[in-house]
């Protein structure tokens, strides 16, 4: 499957209160595609290649058998890049603030800052900037 051309990710997520959701996540600066949003999903834009559908949880399930993973479990962990460590930490504080919480303590590898929330929804977010000078 790997080519030279890009593909485009969709991340489907399940959601106890879409409005809810929607709401923690445009405080965090991201937007939404109204095209791909109605009562049942809310399409998040991440970036020109990635996007997360946020499906409430009725309509998740028409997606799939299995079970919705509970919110005090961790199936898949989200992480984004941001442009700085200031970044990190300010998008952090606005979604703790939001009605997220801490998943783990902040990591600072040097080369790399990480913090960690969970939504409201219990679904595990990383916050990440790569110091570009140990990029290699």
């Amino acid at each position: 499957m790997a080519t030279s051309q890009g593909h485009k990710i969709f991340i489907n997520m399940p959601v106890r209160d879409l409005k809810k959701s929607t709401e923690f996540f445009t405080a965090l600066g991201f937007s939404f595609n109204p095209q791909f949003s109605d009562d049942n999903a809310a399409c998040m834009v991440v970036s020109d290649e990635a996007y997360v559908m946020l499906l409430v949880d009725p309509y998740f399930r028409t997606f799939t058998p299995r079970p919705i993973c509970p919110p005090d479990h961790s199936e898949v962990l989200t992480a984004i890049s941001v442009a700085s460590r200031d970044d990190v930490d300010r998008l952090a504080d606005i979604a703790l603030s939001r009605g997220g919480s801490e998943a783990t303590d902040p990591k600072d590898h040097g080369f790399m800052y990480v913090r960690t929330f969970l939504d409201p929804d219990g679904h595990h977010w990383e916050l990440v900037w790569m110091n570009p000078a140990n990029v290699h």
